[in-house]
């Protein structure tokens, strides 16, 4: 795979699949924000990679956050919204130091080239901790029935041929204490069974089945797809993504 430029912006994430990451993970993330923040003081933050700002809008109630995106359409996304954004690089912060009291990013360091350099960055920046509010590590991703777990090497082939890291979860500690940060670290085991996966099992279908197109067989991805229909009808149908997430606090 050839080298990607420092500059060149990561693949947008469709706004539905944003949507959907928000309803799985939402109400963790507000929770975790909520508690690093200062009783009876207005403390600052920064959306690394923040997308149309749906995460903004989440912590805006309680947070005086500005969002940073190196696409322009969604810093004018996020402004249409009224909050504040700026266009520029993770990895080259345009910000002083200290500037802000948290810098977070969600599912966005691993569609960043130099990952130790946007952490570093971030680290820069912060004037109490970094937070990665998730990444995930498609390398320990689980699924049953034995079909579609077929394609999980077609779907992390996928994510490298759009410049993507698939690893990246099982990397954020060892990132973070690079930075020379203090973490703390944990995983949401993202285990989907039952009612969750029925609600979802259409959508998740249409993603796993488009990513994986070009990276394995027609034949192959049939199978899967009848084995999908048939374990979602039976209640035997697990999928386990697990995604890390990490605080780093400066010293």
């Amino acid at each position: 795979m050839e080298p990607i430029s420092l500059d060149m912006p990561r693949r947008a994430t469709p706004e539905a699949q944003l949507k959907r990451q928000l309803s799985w993970l939402g109400e963790h993330w507000a929770w975790t924000m909520r508690a690093l923040v200062r009783e009876g003081r207005a403390m600052t933050a920064l959306d690394v990679g923040c997308g149309p700002g749906l995460v903004m809008e989440l912590f805006s109630p309680f947070l005086n956050v500005k969002g940073l995106d190196i696409d322009p359409d969604m810093v004018s996304q996020v402004r249409e919204k009224g909050m504040e954004a700026v266009q520029g690089d993770a990895q080259d912060l345009p910000f002083d130091d200290d500037s802000f009291d948290i810098v977070y990013c969600s599912f966005t360091l691993m569609w960043l080239p130099d990952q130790q350099r946007a952490v570093r960055e971030m680290e820069r920046v912060a004037r109490q901790c970094v937070a990665c509010l998730a990444e995930p590590d498609y390398g320990r991703r689980s699924c049953s029935p034995p079909e579609v777990a077929r394609l999980d090497k077609g779907l992390i082939r996928s994510l490298r041929a759009e410049g993507a890291d698939p690893f990246t979860g099982r990397k954020l500690d060892r990132l973070m204490r690079n930075a020379g940060l203090e973490v703390d670290l944990g995983t949401y085991d993202g285990k989907w069974t039952g009612a969750r996966l029925k609600d979802e099992a259409e959508a998740e279908w249409n993603a796993l089945s488009q990513a994986v197109k070009g990276f394995v067989d027609a034949e192959t991805l049939a199978r899967a797809g009848s084995a999908w229909d048939a374990a979602l009808a039976n209640d035997r149908l697990v999928l386990i993504n697990p995604v890390y997430h990490a605080i780093g606090w400066k010293r």
